[in-house]
This record gives C-alpha cells, structure tokens and sequence, in this order.
C-alpha cells in the first residue's frame, strides 16, 4: 500500500512538473494564423487564398512596405500557399520578414531575409532565409504581391536586422495534455 501511495505521488509531482514546463500560452503556429495576429490583416483560411480574399477589403500591389503581407502562391511542394509580413525594408530588392512554419514546422521566425529574384523586380519571385541552409534558401516561390494593412503591425519593426547566421528563430512547443493520477485513499 505504502508503495503504491508513493508511486501515485510521484507520478503526481513528476505530471505537475511537466505542466509546468510547456507554458499555458505555447502554440504550434501556421503562417496564416501568425501573419493575421501580428498584421492586423483580418483573412482567414489558407494561405493561398488571401490574395483572392484581399481583393476589394485591402489594397494591394508590389512594393513592399512595413506591416504589409507578402503572400505567396501554391506550388507543389507548398500546397496551401505561405504568408509573412514585411518586418523592414531594405532596398527595393530585399526585405526582412517575419513569418511561421518555414525553416521548422509550427516555429516562428522573426527579420529574416527575402529577396526579390523576378526579372521584372515586381516580387513575383523570392528567395528566402532558410533555417536547415543558414541562409537563402535554393529554391525560388512565386508570389501574388503584397497585402497591405493600413495600419502599424503588432509587433516590434524596429528590432535589429538578422544576419544569416543570427537569425531569431523562436520554436514554440506544443502543449500537450498531462494525465493527473488520483492519490489513493484521498
């Protein structure tokens, strides 16, 4: 009885301790959700949509500018499209972005770097920092354009601009459900 009362106990302090390693407000992001919570662009639905749902709501166009939604199309290996915000703007060419689920699945990345690599320099085109690479990705996606908000984002523009080799990349962990063992006898 004694052994089974310190088992249920231990399992207690271990399942409370493990609740409280994974904070209440941890959350495995998708772009979309992310770019409408730190843009103010109120769209929903997947990424590949926006632009389509943007049209007559918000303005939109080609050149980028702080707060605004570079909104990328589908292709094969991203079927549901992608969304990041513009975070700064560093020439007509290149832009920082601020984006999730793109170097790891469900992480944030904050001022990384893209790249317009359209003949047109329209952005049709980019590049961008990726993770696992250490810098810009090898791969080139099209893009729709950029979605702008009208207002200031929700998060802070002017932190300094990442390097490729010192990019914030926030990992948010999943919070995952814990079963709580009754103590016998109480």
């Amino acid at each position: 009885m004694i052994v089974k009362t310190l088992a249920a106990r231990f399992a207690l302090v271990f399942s409370c301790a493990l609740m409280t390693a994974t904070p209440a407000f941890a959350q495995f992001w998708q772009c979309a959700p992310y770019a409408r919570e730190i843009s103010g662009i109120d769209l929903h639905g997947n990424a590949n949509t926006w632009w389509g749902q943007a049209a007559g709501r918000y303005e939109r166009g080609h050149a980028p500018k702080v707060g605004a939604v570079l909104a990328f199309q589908s292709t094969r290996r991203m079927r549901v499209g992608h969304v990041a915000m513009v975070s700064q703007v560093v020439s007509d060419r290149e832009v920082l972005l601020t984006h999730a689920n793109w170097s790891r699945p469900g992480g944030i990345e904050r001022n990384v770097r893209a790249i317009d690599v359209s003949a047109a320099g329209d952005w049709s085109e980019v590049k961008v920092w990726y993770g696992p690479n250490g810098g810009l990705g090898t791969s080139s996606y099209p893009t729709n354009g950029f979605i702008y908000s009208g207002h200031a984002p929700a998060i802070d523009t002017d932190a300094a601009p990442a390097s490729d080799a010192a990019v914030d990349t926030s990992i948010i962990a999943t919070a995952a459900a814990v079963p709580v063992v009754p103590v016998a006898g109480r």
